[in-house]
């Protein structure tokens, strides 16, 4: 097994006045949803690990998965609008998408306007400076 550099990292953006329960939540979604719809899987880099004794440790990307932390919903709303300028791919979830069943939470961010909503993160991946680029103004994850 050769080495190949890393050209690509995903960096999720989390906004550090949600409970760290409901984040986690929404982490879960986005990067779930980031995963299945991404059109180039090759770059994502999955790959199977496997340990000494033999045991398989499946589908871990060979790319940094960086955590950073926004002070508010507006901040995330500004990386969004920074995103789809750029034409990058990204998954956000916002506390619409919260209490209830997933008909309720759909029918709610349906009546909701976009200013309105409150953001909990954004997943996106890209190439290391693109995101570097946008994302420098946000700090590492603390708790």
């Amino acid at each position: 097994m050769a080495y190949v550099p890393i050209t690509h990292k995903f960096v999720a953006v989390l906004n550090k006045k949600v409970p760290v329960g409901n984040l986690m939540n929404a982490l879960g979604h986005m990067t779930a949803g980031f995963a299945v719809s991404y059109s180039d899987q090759a770059s994502l880099r999955f790959n199977n690990y496997h340990d000494a004794d033999g045991n398989d440790h499946p589908h871990i990307s060979d790319n940094p998965f960086i955590v950073l932390q926004a002070d508010n919903s507006n901040k995330i709303r500004t990386l969004r609008e920074a995103l789809t300028e750029a034409g990058l791919p990204f998954v956000d979830f916002t506390s619409t998408m919260t209490e209830g069943t997933y008909f309720e939470q759909q029918e709610r961010t349906n009546r909701t306007p976009e200013a309105e909503l409150e953001y909990y993160g954004i997943v996106t991946f890209a190439t290391i400076e693109q995101l570097n680029g946008l994302t420098k103004k946000f700090s590492l994850w603390r708790s």
